[in-house]
């Protein structure tokens, strides 16, 4: 699914990064560790309005729910140089993706493309924003960032 034999570094984006793109990187930083594997996990927002704070309280309070720590990350904006530090660089929804669009070169590391790309089935989808919703869409959005993840280590699994 990526150009790359092997992937060794995701970064996850969404808008403010402090729902939906730390919720994808708790998630995988979990079942990165739950089978041994060695990979670098990070997330960014494409906006500033979040840098340097924690990431939602529902975020976390879903997270840790499910077994996982993400009161210790930090927002930050996505910068240029993100696009040669990571192998993959996975947008939540196509806004996203078309803000990554316009910090990407041609030849930059990265291969770009919504998260949900990943999951047969799910290809073009984007992962809804919790923000002004409620717990029900704090579990979806969880739920979203583990089918994700799976994938990743499921890829990962099988190159090794």
């Amino acid at each position: 699914m990526t150009r790359y034999l092997t992937i060794q570094s995701v970064l996850f984006v969404c808008l403010g990064n402090i729902c939906r793109s730390p919720l994808a990187e708790g998630a995988l930083r979990t079942l990165v560790a739950d089978r041994g594997l060695d990979l670098l996990v990070d997330s960014a927002g494409t906006g500033d309005w979040h840098i340097g704070s924690p990431p939602d309280a529902r975020a976390i309070q879903i997270a840790a729910d499910h077994g996982t720590d993400i009161s210790g990350l930090r927002a930050r904006q996505v910068a240029p140089a993100d696009m040669d530090q990571f192998d993959l660089i996975l947008a939540m929804d196509s806004s996203n993706l078309d803000d990554l669009g316009a910090l990407v070169r041609e030849d930059a590391r990265a291969e770009i493309c919504l998260a949900l790309d990943l999951v047969p089935g799910r290809a073009g989808g984007s992962v809804a924003d919790p923000y002004y919703g409620d717990a029900v869409d704090f579990a979806i959005a969880w739920s979203d960032a583990m089918v994700i993840a799976e994938a990743i280590v499921d890829r990962i699994a099988g190159d090794s």
